[in-house]
Formats: structure tokens, C-alpha cells, sequence
């Protein structure tokens, strides 16, 4: 019996049920990792600020626990202690460690979370859409032909990664959430709005959602009313985390049923699946549930940020696509580490991302070359860096917007200095001219 057995007895008793852990297991799993005392304070400080949430496969199937602290997906699920500034982390350690009052602790976590940058390119503000003059929570609409919906259901996952950019919507508090149960004013402003071609649900994950509450959200945007909705995406990190939802879960025949009616409706839906590296594909389990969700027509796309210490060599990525392939998903982005959170322990320079885009691109098939990368979300758009070259004598990076804003640049290359230190678009400056191209129209809408 593994030392995570132990800490979870009740995993084989339960055939694969669904348990999760939370903050407050954390003392007793951290233990178990073998460490030491002022390395579990300290994550338990940065637990406070940052969510934590895993489950029994993703501790039982998943983690190398003899090659602590080191394993990836240990490093996805756990928080580490170094994530955040040394002396924020101090000075939370030191109120748990005195048992100071829970509102000492929740005030200096806030205080915490408000320097991380919650909500990043503007979303809450730039993508809010209206309908008749107000405001429609729960959902975002930043480029013409896509929308996005969080049901109220879907904000939580299975299990939070630790780079997520989307952590904000699942700490306690109650202003950073985006989510909404109201699926009629999304059947409202997608009638209001015939550019919108697709639908792409979102949390959270969706997939945490049983089928009759998903079955409530997806069959409204099949009417033929709506048949310029030509797509409907879920983003989801299940197949990863818990792959028992497509293949042995109560539930499991009647969401890929409801998968099979979207496209018999005449609409493509796709999984956007989450793989941060090849070990989640690695269960039978795993490769089970894939093969379910295909075999129901819909296609999956897979996508993921890189991530320092967890997927940051060109090997790693090279292998993740091979066997995405092999399995037959579509590689679809490698994303650079957003801005929000802990972006300076995650962030790998953008020079070296390119480097290892490269590299791992060079050395796969062309059906894994439908991948694009690395790519910014950006307030602008999608900046995907293409390359570094030398123009006129001087060295730059070559830019290219995949998605934007403003439809006239996207696929228009730019160029920027070449900044071996940069992580991020903000980072960057112009070559050869003034300003950015999208630069204008940005400052435009958040002026």
C-alpha cells in the first residue's frame, strides 16, 4: 500500500468514486510528501491566497510520490512554497503559526490576491457584454464570432491546477466570480448577435456538472432559431483529472448521448481539453475515456500553458502531441503563462518558449503541426510569438495576431524587440515604428 492509500483508504473501496480534498487536508497530505514543518507552513500560507482542490485518481494514479517535490502533477495540484513573495508568504505563515483570528488571515490573503492581477486583459470590464443596456454576468464576448458562458454549476474542477488563470473563481470572493444559471439571456443575445458562430462554455470546468444540469445549458443554444451557432466548445480539464467521468461515472452513456445530439442538431462540438503533460494520458483509464468521447462524434482539441518546472523542455511537449495524436486529438495551442497569479513563478521568457515551440515543433509529424504557439491572451488579442529574426540589422521578435479584437490584424505580422528577459506582451517594446498595431483601438476601449 502507497503512503497516499493510507492518507485515502476509501479510494478502492469506492470503485472510483469521486473524492475531492480541500484546504482542509492539506496538513495531513503534505505530511505524507515527506515535508518538513516550515515547508508545509508555508504552504499552507500560500493556500490561502490560492485555491486548493485535488481528487483520490489524480493522488492515487497520478503523483510519483517517491519523486517529491519534483513529480509534474504534484507540482500542477499542490501549491509550493515559493510561489508567491517570500515575505507574504512569511507574514501569513506567521499568523497560521499563532493562530491569529480567521478575518486577520482572510484580510492579508485579500490583500494577496489584489496584487496578482484576479482579472486580467480587462475581462471583467472590456468583455462584459450587454442586452438592451445591461449587463449580463456570466458571460464574455471579446472576439465578434465567439462567446463565452459560465454556468453557475460548472465553477469549480475536479482538481485546480496551480498555474490557472482562472483561480480568482474559486477563492473566497464573492466580487471575482464570473457565473450566471440564466441560459435565456445567453439564447437572448445570441439572437440579438447572428456574427457569434460559436459557443465556448467555460468555468471552472463544465464537466463537473452531471448530465441533466449540462443537458439544461446546451440544448436551448440546438434550436434551429439559433442556426448560426455553428460550434459549441466545453473547456474542461476532466479527461485529465477525472477521466471516470466519460467512461464509468453514473451519468457517463447519457453525456456522451447528449454530445452525440449537438451534432445530429447539425452543430460540431468539441472538447477543449486541458493537458498540462503526457502522464495524464497515461492511465487506461485515461485513454478509455478518450476513446468514449470520440467514439460520440465530438472532436478534442487540447491545449495548455507552459509552465516552468512542470513542462518547460521541448521533449516534454514533443511527446504530449505524439500521443494526442496517437489518440486521436487535435494539438491546438501552446499558451504562455498569463498574467495573474503567480505568473513570475510559472513564466518562462518568451525567447525560451519560442525556442522550445520550436524545437518540439521540428521534431513531430505534420497532424501535430496544427498546433499554434506560444501564444498570448492578451488584452489585444492572441499574440502568438512566431520567431526571432534579424531585419534591418537589428534582432526582433516576429509577431503575429491569431485572434483580435480588432478582425483587420489578425495575421498581420509585427515586429518587437528582441527582449531575452520578457514574459509577457507588456514586456515588449515596438521595432521599426512608434507603437503596436493594435495599440490605438486598445487604448481606445479601456479609455
Amino acid at each position: 500500500m502507497t503512503d497516499m492509500q493510507q492518507v485515502v483508504p476509501a479510494a478502492q473501496e469506492t470503485a472510483g468514486r469521486f473524492r475531492a480534498f480541500g484546504a482542509r487536508h492539506l496538513e495531513e497530505l503534505l505530511n505524507r510528501a515527506g515535508l518538513s514543518e516550515s515547508e508545509r507552513l508555508a504552504v499552507r500560507a500560500v493556500a490561502t491566497v490560492l485555491p486548493f482542490r485535488t481528487n483520490s485518481y489524480v493522488l492515487d494514479e497520478l503523483i510519483d510520490w517517491s519523486a517529491i517535490p519534483d513529480d509534474p502533477i504534484y507540482r500542477l495540484v499542490f501549491p509550493q512554497p515559493d510561489m508567491l513573495p517570500h515575505q507574504d508568504v512569511e507574514r501569513i505563515g506567521a499568523l497560521i503559526s499563532s493562530d491569529a483570528p480567521k478575518s486577520e488571515i482572510k484580510a492579508a490573503a485579500h490583500e494577496v490576491r489584489m496584487r496578482l492581477n484576479p482579472h486580467p486583459a480587462g475581462q471583467m470590464v472590456l468583455n462584459a457584454p450587454d442586452l438592451d443596456g445591461t449587463k449580463l454576468p456570466g458571460l464574455q464576448h471579446k472576439y465578434d464570432e465567439t462567446v463565452l458562458f459560465f454556468p453557475k454549476q460548472g465553477q469549480t474542477c475536479h482538481a485546480y491546477c496551480t498555474y490557472c488563470f482562472r483561480w480568482a473563481q474559486f477563492v473566497d470572493e464573492p466580487e471575482l466570480k464570473m457565473a450566471t444559471d440564466h441560459i435565456d439571456t445567453l439564447v437572448a443575445y445570441l439572437h440579438q448577435h447572428p456574427e457569434i458562430t460559436s459557443v465556448l462554455i467555460t468555468g471552472g470546468d463544465p464537466m463537473i456538472m452531471n448530465s441533466t444540469v449540462l443537458r439544461r445549458y446546451i440544448e436551448p443554444l440546438l434550436d434551429p432559431s439559433l442556426d448560426h451557432v455553428e460550434s459549441i466548445r466545453i473547456g474542461t480539464k476532466s479527461l485529465g483529472y477525472w477521466p471516470q467521468r466519460f467512461v464509468t461515472d453514473n451519468d457517463a452513456d447519457d453525456t456522451l448521448r447528449l454530445f452525440e445530439e449537438v451534432q445530429e442538431k447539425g452543430r460540431s462540438l468539441a472538447l477543449m481539453a486541458h493537458y498540462s503533460h503526457p502522464n495524464e494520458m497515461a492511465t487506461p483509464i485515461a485513454e478509455q475515456a478518450i476513446k468514449r468521447v470520440r467514439d460520440s462524434g465530438a472532436i478534442i482539441r487540447t491545449q495548455a500553458p507552459l509552465i516552468r518546472t512542470v513542462n518547460d523542455d521541448a521533449a516534454t511537449w514533443q511527446q504530449m502531441w505524439r500521443k494526442q495524436v496517437r489518440l486521436g486529438m487535435v494539438p491546438y495551442y501552446m499558451f504562455v503563462e498569463r498574467d495573474t497569479g503567480p505568473q513570475e513563478y510559472f513564466a518562462v521568457p518568451l525567447a525560451r518558449a519560442q525556442e522550445i515551440f520550436r524545437d518540439a515543433y521540428a521534431h513531430v509529424g505534420g497532424l501535430c503541426r496544427s498546433v499554434r504557439g506560444p501564444s498570448m491572451s492578451a488584452t489585444p488579442g492572441k499574440v502568438c510569438v512566431d520567431g526571432v529574426a534579424e531585419v534591418a540589422g537589428e534582432k526582433v521578435f516576429v509577431l503575429r495576431m491569431l485572434q483580435a479584437r480588432d478582425p483587420s490584424l489578425v495575421g498581420k505580422p509585427f515586429f518587437a524587440r528582441y527582449d531575452e528577459k520578457a514574459v509577457w506582451l507588456t514586456d515588449l517594446q515596438p521595432a521599426f515604428a512608434d507603437r503596436f498595431p493594435f495599440e490605438p483601438a486598445t487604448a481606445e476601449l479601456v479609455a
